[in-house]
C-alpha cells in the first residue's frame, strides 16, 4: 500500500532539473545586462568630461600662443585642429573678452531611435 502523505522524489527532481537552472539563468542574465548598462553609462560620462577638457585645453593653448582666448569654437576647430562630434554633443562656447576664460558647456545628446 502506498503512503499518501509522503512526498514523491519525482516532484523534487522536476524542480531541480528544470526550474532551478532556468531561474539561475534568468538572474545571471539580468545581472549581466545591468553590468553592461552601468559600464556604458560610465563610459559616456567619461567621454563627455574628456570632450570638455579637450575644448578647455585648446582654448588655453590658444591663449598661451596668441595672447588671447579664441573668439569662437569654429576658430579652435579651424586653427587648432579641435574635432567635436556634433551628433553626440551640444557645445555652448561663450567668449566675453579676449583675456577672460570663455564659458564652456558640453551637453550629451540622446541618439534618435528608429521607429519600427
Amino acid at each position: 500500500m502506498k503512503n499518501r502523505f509522503a512526498k514523491s522524489r519525482r516532484s523534487h527532481m522536476l524542480l531541480r532539473g528544470l526550474v532551478l537552472p532556468a531561474v539561475l539563468f534568468a538572474v545571471i542574465s539580468v545581472l549581466f545586462v545591468q553590468g553592461i548598462q552601468s559600464v556604458s553609462a560610465a563610459a559616456s560620462a567619461e567621454q563627455l568630461k574628456s570632450t570638455r577638457q579637450a575644448i578647455t585645453r585648446a582654448a588655453v593653448h590658444c591663449y598661451a600662443v596668441e595672447g588671447a582666448y579664441p573668439p569662437s569654437l569654429e576658430y579652435l576647430e579651424e586653427k587648432y585642429g579641435l574635432r567635436i562630434d556634433r551628433e553626440k554633443y551640444l557645445v555652448d562656447y561663450q567668449c566675453f573678452a579676449s583675456n577672460i576664460m570663455p564659458d564652456i558647456t558640453v551637453l550629451g545628446l540622446e541618439p534618435a531611435k528608429d521607429p519600427k
